[in-house]
């Protein structure tokens, strides 16, 4: 997940698809394996606390790369690459509806709704609530994204109980299944995305002093997105992990999130909602930066290209 990006008149709408969908692209391709990491660590129901350092050790090594784990480091590194197929379709569908979306509910809120926030939060908080609204609005909505989510994670995590399956036989398989966690999904979005939204206008607004966030230099839009990115992953943390292990099981396997809530508090201890928040937290910094100054960048040029041809049209219509 990313900041805001600048609701600008100028940029058109395919631009801003474009430039965020091709963002989405390359943070897959960099970070996927991180991801897969973070998964694999939520949905291990090991503990781990008390054990000898190098037994320790041994044991993350197996949950992190599984049957690659007695294997060489270039079948580990592969190892971290399951449901790439799945995972771009959700990466790249999932920042579009993100990035493109959330400007325009904002703009929403701006024009319908900014007496009702400023008597609520008055003139100084009014604009932040607004983007932070219009942030956990957007990320309830992902759970239409969630069946590609879903695969993902099945393939990060438990991939060999589909061995031999190609995708079109997985999804008849699960079914509607693949909407199973909608609710513990929406519920880790709805503050997520608030804080994520949120925490971002308000640095840019309140430390950096901004009026325009499109404005931001690149280490405002820096710093800004280790604020709300951090804050986002913090707080959502808990119903992630619930979330994941919801969706990692097959229907064969499947639980109730209050049946894992109850196993995870008895068998694990209150740790185990804090399960992979390490490796999620040290990657946010450059991959959100990454894919906001990606999409910062590609969005206006996109855009001067398109408004470019029609320009020429025209003066080869009008030429004598």
């Amino acid at each position: 997940m990313s900041p805001p990006l600048s609701a600008n008149s100028k940029d058109s709408g395919a631009a801003r698809l474009i430039g965020s969908g091709t963002a989405g692209i390359l943070e897959l391709l960099g970070f996927h394996p991180v991801d897969t990491v973070a998964k694999r660590l939520m949905n291990s129901q090991t503990r781990l606390s008390g054990l000898p350092m190098s037994e320790s050790l041994s044991v993350l090594n197996k949950v992190i790369f599984k049957d690659a784990a007695t294997k060489g480091t270039f079948s580990k590194y592969m190892s971290l690459f399951p449901g790439l197929g799945f995972a771009a379709g959700y990466k790249v569908m999932q920042r579009m509806y993100k990035f493109g979306g959330q400007p325009y509910v904002n703009d929403y809120l701006n024009k319908n709704h900014k007496t009702t926030f400023q008597t609520l939060f008055g003139d100084r908080h009014s604009k932040t609530m607004m983007h932070a609204t219009a942030g956990s609005l957007v990320g309830i909505g992902e759970i239409v994204l969630l069946p590609l989510d879903a695969l993902k994670i099945k393939m990060q995590t438990n991939a060999q109980s589909y061995a031999g399956l190609n995708a079109l036989q997985i999804i008849k398989h699960e079914g509607w299944g693949l909407y199973r966690g909608a609710t513990w999904t929406a519920a880790r979005n709805a503050p997520g995305s608030f804080a994520l939204f949120g925490g971002a206008a308000l640095t840019k607004e309140h430390v950096f002093k901004l009026n325009d966030y499109g404005k931001a230099t690149f280490f405002q839009n820096f710093v800004a997105s280790i604020a709300g990115a951090v804050a986002s992953i913090t707080i959502s943390a808990p119903l992630d992990v619930i979330k994941t292990r919801i969706q990692a099981r097959s229907n064969e396997q499947a639980q109730g999130g209050w049946t894992i809530v109850k196993n995870m508090l008895a068998k694990e201890g209150l740790g185990s909602f804090f399960k992979g928040l390490t490796p999620k937290i040290l990657v946010v910094g450059p991959k959100l930066v990454f894919s906001f100054t990606v999409a910062q960048q590609l969005i206006p040029m996109i855009t001067r290209a398109l408004d470019s041809e029609p320009a020429v049209v025209k003066a080869a219509t009008t030429k004598p």
